[in-house]
């Protein structure tokens, strides 16, 4: 076995040194000056050559200073007097401090972009507490941003941390360009690996109150947000108290695996599930999808959890009527179980919890009454047989089986579905699909979507509504939307020739895209990840809320309805909406809201779609008119 030499134990012990960085270096040449200086003056004492103060040669210690003043100041050397050789080791002594000094400035210069460089990637401890964390990057995250900085309005000190694979100033340029000023909200990025343990402290997700996991634009996107979870909850850091974590799936076959991931902690939004049950719902009721964008952003009214106070003890049919700013759709029982629109009749009791739609939290107020409505005004409930429905399936990608089972459960029976796609693997999935439907008959053709030949043979204004599908599974981003807009365009124009009005539900991927779309009326609807994005942000204020969005966008129990206003209030007749309310209550059904075809072709107005106005102003319903309402049927 070879030994060390000498030189290579010094150079080795040298080298380990210097890689300690700047502040072994610094002391390296401070060792150096400081031999430098005592040799010269030891030199300069034997070889009888010091200097003279008041005709007395200086002292050692005075010797010494008067050196270092020459190494640092280079300058000195000019006044020097005395012999040869004194001036020359003055001349060594000063070029060896040149050497040094020049060696100490750019070991500091060194440091110190070392830590600016350090800084700028975003790598110091996020020192906030009751913080909201988003780990990971995509165009989700705007939507999410903005609207947590409108959440936060009235917050003290809100904080957003953001820790992504992505260079931190980046990350800050594309967050102002995007969203400009945050208001009181402050946003931290910093750069690292969420699936990393070491750079996931740098984030302190111990001390935040919510969690967002963004799943990445790749096919291993519900991989990373598992192991994301993994790292939070199987975190040996972690803190004792549950975290409260959203996090995004798009493959319905992990989301078991992600449930045993992030335990009780996490609330899990399955994306494509979500976007395939708004599409069929929105798609089948014009002016739903103006309800659930006023529900889920913050901007209008939204969903809040109240002690119900003064009244306990009432029922939830009596309960509607007492809180004027706000409309109630459920009870959250004390045993935690979230129920929308309970049988009437049922107690509220101490400890429950009422689930209202309101401007704010602090506007879910109860007051006394009497609260007085025209009973001379309230219909007879008249039931409308349900007809078959023609649908139009425009496109294919991986969401359509799961958009046409929900559909086969909303439809009437002998209701019919068209499914036009370019991509003949489409054939095979759809003729398997075909023995599981119930309610639908399936006809299925290849054409090209984007072709205006092939629409018009189509003939849109015969279909009751039309779903465009994004050919995102053998198109990029970009392409796929880019079809989707063709189509659109097209179908747009031959409404407006033919005169009609055609449902029309699309799906964009990015949300740039939806806003060069442009909608033009309820009806008009674009699906695209800002609904998740939305949703996301609202679980995030409210982890309870993940129960009632659920209860929503399922077929089953209770969800929102648009309904003819003739079947709950004599059309015509001046009334207010506590009316209205009464009339649906005795329905079984709570009314949260009206839309007025006068107003339905304008945005500026809501496409006429007034959700949890003020009860006791004037309010007069036409035949064209809807009441709003949460349903079974």
């Amino acid at each position: 076995m070879r030994k060390a030499t000498l030189r290579e134990h010094l150079r080795y012990r040298f080298d380990n040194t210097m890689s300690r960085g700047p502040a072994a270096m610094i002391g390296w040449l401070f060792l150096l000056s400081v031999l430098m200086i005592v040799a010269v003056s030891v030199f300069v004492q034997l070889t009888r050559q010091v200097p003279l103060a008041d005709d007395r040669p200086i002292g050692f210690g005075s010797l010494l200073w008067w050196n270092l003043m020459r190494a640092l100041d280079s300058g000195a050397i000019g006044g020097d007097q005395g012999t040869p050789l004194f001036l020359a080791t003055m001349f060594v002594m000063t070029l060896g401090g040149i050497f040094l000094v020049s060696m100490l400035i750019g070991v500091v210069t060194s440091g110190i972009e070392a830590r600016l460089e350090e800084l700028r990637k975003g790598r110091s401890f996020v020192a906030e507490e009751g913080h909201t964390l988003i780990l990971g990057w995509s165009p989700h995250v705007f939507t999410i941003l903005s609207e947590l900085v409108t959440a936060n309005a009235n917050q003290r000190r809100p904080c957003v941390v953001i820790l992504a694979e992505k260079d931190k100033v980046e990350m800050d340029d594309e967050l102002r360009a995007r969203l400009g000023s945050t208001g009181r909200t402050r946003v931290v990025c910093r750069t690292g690996s969420p699936l990393d343990l070491a750079d996931l402290e740098i984030a302190n997700p111990h001390a935040a109150r919510a969690i967002i996991i963004l799943a990445p634009e790749d096919d291993k996107a519900d991989t990373s947000v598992i192991k994301g979870l993994l790292a939070i909850t199987n975190n040996p850091k972690r803190r004792p108290a549950p975290y409260h974590i959203v996090a995004e799936i798009r493959d319905s076959q992990n989301v078991e695996a992600a449930r045993l991931a992030g335990r009780d902690e996490a609330s899990l939004v399955l994306v494509d599930d979500l976007i395939s049950r708004i599409m069929v719902q929105t798609c089948r009721q014009s002016g739903l999808s103006v309800v659930y964008m006023d529900l889920l952003d913050f901007g209008g009214d939204e969903i809040y959890f109240a002690p119900p106070t003064a009244v306990v003890g009432q029922t939830f049919g009596q309960a509607l009527f007492a809180f004027p700013d706000s409309a109630l759709i459920g009870l959250n029982f004390a045993d935690g179980r979230i129920v929308l629109n309970p049988p009437m009749d049922t107690v509220i009791a101490p400890g429950d919890r009422v689930i209202a739609i309101s401007a704010d939290d602090d506007t879910v107020r109860p007051q006394a009454g009497p609260f007085a409505f025209d009973e001379a005004a309230i219909q007879t409930p008249v039931r409308r047989p349900q007809q078959p429905e023609r649908t139009l399936i425009l496109g294919w990608n991986e969401r359509a089986p799961t958009v046409i089972a929900e559909l086969d459960r909303y439809v009437m029976p002998d209701s019919a579905l068209s499914v036009v796609t370019d991509d003949p693997a489409a054939l095979e999935t759809l003729a398997l699909l075909q023995d599981s439907l119930v309610n639908l008959s399936l006809e299925t053709q290849l054409g090209d979507t984007t072709d205006r030949r092939t629409l018009d043979r189509l003939g849109p204004g015969a279909y009751d509504h039309i779903i465009t599908l994004s050919s995102s599974d053998t198109l990029d981003v970009q392409q796929a939307d880019g079809r989707t807009l063709v189509t659109l365009l097209h179908l747009r124009d031959m409404a407006s020739r033919a005169e009609q009005d055609y449902s029309i539900v699309s799906e964009m991927l990015d949300v740039r895209n939806r806003e060069l779309a442009q909608v033009t009326q309820a009806d008009d609807f674009i699906v695209s990840d800002r609904l998740v994005s939305l949703l996301i942000s609202q679980i995030a204020e409210n982890a309870a809320l993940k129960a009632v969005f659920d209860e929503l966008f399922r077929a089953e129990g209770s969800e929102i309805y648009l309904k003819p206003a003739g079947d709950y209030v004599t059309l015509g007749t001046p009334l207010t909406f506590y009316t209205v309310l009464e009339s649906a209550r005795r329905r079984g059904e709570v009314a949260i809201g009206y839309r007025l075809k006068a107003e339905a072709d304008l945005p500026a107005q809501a496409y006429g779609v007034h959700l949890n106005p003020v009860k006791s102003a004037a309010l007069e319903l036409s035949v064209h008119d809807r009441v709003i309402v949460l349903a079974e049927a």
